[in-house]
């Protein structure tokens, strides 16, 4: 498949950009002279507002969406086309003893003609009994273990772009070590590709550990307003959803022509996403290929866990904001949507802004541009997600007691703040931040959990 190149930044980390915070400041502080703080704190405000209203009216369409089709779409029977291309399945370990060999098992239980199926496994370079594991369990199963050298680099991009060179798939089918897919999964994802112009396709992940703290419980209800409304209305409304790196498929050809997985990326997902988009080709996501993860349990882990998210979804912004705006290949509003995507972890920083602008009324040093009406659109920055989130648990018919924990995604997006505005500084002043593993439950030996107590139709 002949592709139009893409770039793929070759620096191992974003250049860093002081001059933007310098002048952001500096910006701020001649405003103020020349406009008095009450004008500006105005005019923060109004900017502020007109981007809360923006992203509730998105967050209202995707959860419009989804409760029109999604219910019909999860009940929906795997209809078998005859279509069966050969696939590999990949999988980057590092350092995951503790789960390495009920990874591999459901590995083999995949339903799909073994003569087809190839499954390759990365040891990434691990410091504990990862790929001496690997090794006996290839001894007498059907999968091919790669071992990368300490120092290799390239963090799960490396280790994924390592296979890839390795592949004889047409499909590269992804999960990550702590993921149990279901054993229909792969029919259900290689099938889009039957449409040439499918690059890539997402499937929908659960939380395989809920009981395991409140943290975990919350990640929980947050995957499923995710996968449930927001990425099921990114493809109804806009035919935009994301490859989100796990559960998900990739042609090898189309992989190969924009450059493997990038590396300089701790959002490897991300990048690729939107390289495959301005290719003009499309992702695709089916609501009905699940599989189940471990989520995070503690709120450390999930610091962690989400500023990598915030850190890499940020850096993608800057490398690919202006080729989405000159993409001859997205229309107007796919361009919107991709720049509301891409702000998405921007938004609790500037919902820090807010604050401080708060802080301001507060101390008499200004005046709100709209009195009490203010707060009113301060709540519509709440209202929106919490559609999402009511919405995926309505449409998932969770178990009720969950619909009490809404309350603590509260105090959960001040925490988001905090990470999301720290990720924006680093990144701003290029302190260097590399791609690690995120903790689990087991590396410590705590059992898994039950699985999700949502009953998905």
């Amino acid at each position: 498949m002949s592709l139009p190149q893409v770039r793929v930044p070759a620096r191992a980390a974003p250049a860093p950009a002081p001059w933007a915070l310098l002048g952001a400041v500096g910006g701020t502080c001649l405003a103020v002279a020349l406009a008095g703080l009450g004008t500006v704190v105005t005019a923060f405000a109004l900017f502020i507002q007109a981007l809360f209203i923006a992203f509730f009216i998105r967050h209202l369409s995707f959860a419009m969406s989804a409760f029109r089709s999604a219910p019909a779409d999860l009940s929906a029977p795997l209809v078998e086309t005859g279509y069966q291309p050969r696939v590999s399945v990949l999988v980057a370990c590092k350092n995951e003893e503790a789960v390495v060999e009920h990874l591999v098992q459901a590995l083999l239980d995949l339903d799909y003609p073994r003569g087809l199926l190839e499954i390759i496994v990365v040891d990434d370079a691990s410091e504990d009994e990862t790929g001496a594991i690997l090794d006996r369990l290839a001894a007498t199963r059907p999968i091919r273990v790669l071992h990368r050298a300490p120092g290799s680099g390239g963090g799960k991009s490396g280790a994924l772009n390592d296979g890839l060179r390795n592949v004889t798939g047409e499909i590269v089918v992804v999960f990550d070590a702590d993921h149990r897919p279901r054993r229909d999964v792969v029919r259900r994802l290689v099938r889009h590709f039957e449409d040439p112009s499918v690059a890539a396709v997402q499937g929908r992940c659960e939380i395989s550990n809920t009981g395991d703290s409140p943290i975990a419980l919350l990640v929980g209800i947050d995957y499923l307003a995710g996968y449930l409304v927001n990425e099921y209305g990114r493809q109804a409304m806009h035919s935009l959803p994301a490859y989100g790196g796990a559960n998900c498929a990739v042609r090898a050809d189309v992989l190969r022509s924009l450059g493997g997985w990038n590396t300089a990326s701790v959002t490897e997902d991300t990048d690729l996403t939107l390289r495959v988009i301005l290719a003009g080709l499309r992702v695709r996501y089916d609501v009905t290929a699940v599989d189940e993860e471990e989520g995070v349990t503690t709120i450390g882990r999930f610091w962690k866990q989400r500023y990598r998210w915030a850190r890499g979804h940020q850096q993608v912004w800057r490398e690919y904001r202006s080729a989405v705006w000159r993409s001859p290949r997205l229309s107007l509003a796919q361009k919107v949507e991709t720049t509301m995507f891409l702000l998405s972890f921007h938004l609790p920083m500037v919902s820090a802004i807010g604050l401080v602008l708060t802080f301001t009324w507060l101390g008499g040093l200004s005046s709100p541009p709209f009195q009490a009406d203010l707060f009113v659109l301060w709540m519509l920055l709440f209202l929106g997600p919490l559609m999402e989130l009511g919405g995926g648990l309505l449409i998932a018919r969770a178990d009720r007691s969950w619909a009490r924990s809404l309350f603590y995604f509260l105090p959960l997006f001040f925490v988001s703040m905090a990470l999301c505005t720290k990720a924006w500084l680093d990144g701003i002043l290029g302190r260097d931040y590399r791609w690690v593993k995120t903790a689990r439950a087991r590396d410590e030996g705590a059992p898994a959990a039950a699985a999700v107590r949502g009953r998905p139709a």
